[in-house]
């Protein structure tokens, strides 16, 4: 199968996004991405050494979301504003978005060897911790350990965003979710 795209990378990152919801994050081969694609099962490999390394390059442009949707929900508020609704924020991206967020945290990638991967998951939790931090600095939240407060606020949101991408909650609607979320974050 000859290759046409214009874009080949995102259209390799969009098939295994595509793949992702129907299999898994660990369910799939680089050669069915490229089937999925329309492209030859060897095109992968111009962009990524192996499969890993597909699913790095998901989980990093999905870090980089997250960290956007956080930044932009998190604008014109008090510090504590900005923590909650960052939370909410990320609750709000792991519904919207359930393949990336699957990837992002059920993928067996390793940070030394996926360091762009890392970046962007370590960029997105220093927005966490400096929204923590500014809330401490205004007296907000108790001073102490900023990166172990993150940890706290971050275990929160994510234990409901995977509680509610298993469908674990009686409620199935995003908006009641995000309103669940909201009052756990009070």
């Amino acid at each position: 199968m000859p290759y046409h795209h214009g874009n080949l990378k995102q259209t390799l990152l969009d098939a295994a996004l595509e793949l992702t919801a129907a299999t898994g994050p660990r369910g799939f081969t680089l050669r069915e991405v490229a089937r999925r694609a329309g492209v030859s099962h060897n095109a992968p490999y111009r962009h990524f050494r192996d499969r890993d390394d597909l699913l790095a390059a998901v989980a990093a442009q999905g870090f980089d979301q997250l960290n956007g949707s956080m930044q932009r929900a998190a604008r014109k508020a008090t510090p504590l504003a900005r923590l909650r609704r960052s939370g909410i924020a990320y609750v709000d991206f792991a519904l919207r978005w359930p393949q990336h967020f699957a990837v992002m945290f059920d993928s067996p990638w390793n940070k030394s060897d996926y360091p762009e991967c890392a970046a962007a998951a370590e960029r997105c939790f220093g927005t966490l911790v400096a929204f923590v931090a500014a809330c401490q600095a205004a007296g907000e939240l108790p001073p102490g350990n900023t990166d172990e407060a993150a940890y706290r606020a971050w275990s929160l949101v994510h234990g409901i965003a995977k509680l509610a991408n298993a469908g674990q909650f009686p409620w199935h609607s995003r908006a009641r979710m995000l309103r669940f979320c909201a009052a756990a974050l009070e």
